[in-house]
């Protein structure tokens, strides 16, 4: 079971699943409500965690915090 969009938090770490893609992240600002500034574990750039839900929530939808 996935965490809800209201629950992360600025420097934590996530994994995002959606429409069969799978994004690693770590968010580096809180921006307006529901909105980060991401950064992608992988390819290090930089962009708003809005920008990949932006086409709505797929029936695969969620979101897991990454222990480490």
């Amino acid at each position: 079971m996935g965490i809800a969009i209201n629950t992360i938090r600025v420097g934590l770490k996530y994994v995002l699943t959606n429409y069969g893609e799978t994004h690693k992240f770590q968010v580096i600002e809180a921006l307006e409500e529901g909105n980060f500034k991401v950064k992608d574990m992988e390819t290090l750039e930089i962009y708003e965690l809005e920008d990949l839900i932006r086409y709505g929530e797929g029936k695969d939808f969620e979101i897991l915090e990454i222990e480490e």
